[in-house]
């Protein structure tokens, strides 16, 4: 469904994503994950309280209790205005954040009422492919190595060409063997798949295919960035005990075993906003100047159809 969203609306996650990133800055490199993460969730709420909008948090850090910060129902902006689905992680990649490692974002997701999926906050069995493939070129339930044959094809090259994201988790040992096993190039990375889904979207990443287990959240962060850019993606929810699979049932989902189309995860126009807290491949992260900070942000409006990247500089 298309609905153009009110410019204040990128305008205010643009600034929502860039104060929790600055604030973030403050714990690269410190070794405390809660610390930096509770930083970048004090600033992003501030941000999103400023918005002129009755926001619901639908992908937040948990459940209220289990995460009293931003969690899943908690209410924000000013209360005035449309009703809109918020979708964030204030600091995806706390340990990147922490050990100053590459790749750390402040990521955010607006969408009118109902345009984004009420997750739970479980594990998701996930597979992404960038825009300009023919539809269902890959399927979560082939193969990893059957993917990467059908994708080959498709983009008319051999399966040693195919670069394929997945997380470094020894969950994925199995992925990774059927990978390997027609030639294809594994890029692992140690945090960070909203960041591993949207290089599919970008030649240059080297990377074609996103596959493997993460978090839910960030599976629906992850497709709200492809729906503004084209591209394909499948999620499948996965429950490690039954207090998951209430979880599940006390927010509305019904049928566990579903695959989850694009569509379906994200099913209006949406604004992503992603801001660099260290450096990485998608934007670069802050910088302490003389005269404040600069950031820089990927800025994504399925509506108005542009990507943008925002470098800013914040005096003061």
């Amino acid at each position: 469904m298309t609905v153009n969203l009110p410019p204040d609306i990128a305008a205010g996650a643009l600034a929502a994503t860039e104060a929790a990133a600055i604030a973030s800055y403050r714990g690269i490199g410190r070794g405390d994950e809660k610390a930096a993460d509770q930083l970048a969730v004090d600033a992003m709420r501030t941000g999103l309280n400023a918005i002129a909008m009755k926001g619901r948090v639908v992908i937040g850090e948990g459940e209220r209790d289990e995460a009293p910060m931003l969690y899943i129902g908690e209410e924000v902006g000013t209360g005035e205005g449309a009703e809109f689905d918020i979708a964030l992680d204030p600091l995806e990649g706390t340990t990147l954040t922490a050990k100053a490692m590459p790749n750390a974002l402040a990521v955010l997701a607006i969408a009118p009422k109902g345009g984004l999926l009420y997750a739970p906050d479980t594990y998701m069995d996930k597979i992404a492919v960038g825009p300009g493939l023919p539809q269902g070129v890959v399927d979560i339930d082939r193969s990893p190595a059957e993917n990467v044959i059908a994708l080959a094809k498709a983009k008319g090259v051999e399966p040693q060409e195919i670069g394929v994201c997945v997380l470094d988790r020894p969950r994925h040992s199995g992925i990774i063997e059927s990978l390997r096993s027609v030639g294809a190039r594994v890029h692992l990375i140690t945090d960070g798949d909203v960041a591993g889904v949207i290089y599919t979207t970008d030649p240059e990443t080297g990377i074609d295919l996103y596959l493997g287990q993460g978090g839910a959240p960030e599976g629906v962060l992850a497709a709200a960035a492809l729906k503004c850019v084209g591209g394909q993606f499948q999620g499948r929810l996965v429950f490690r005990n039954e207090d998951e699979k209430a979880r599940a049932r006390r927010i509305g989902i019904t049928d566990l075993g579903r695959t989850y189309q694009l569509d379906e995860l994200v099913s209006t126009d949406v604004v992503f906003s992603a801001t660099g807290v260290t450096n990485g491949a998608l934007v670069a992260g802050v910088k302490a100047t003389s005269k404040g900070f600069v950031t820089e942000t990927l800025v994504l409006d399925s509506a108005a159809k542009t990507a943008r990247v925002v470098r800013t500089q914040h005096l003061g």
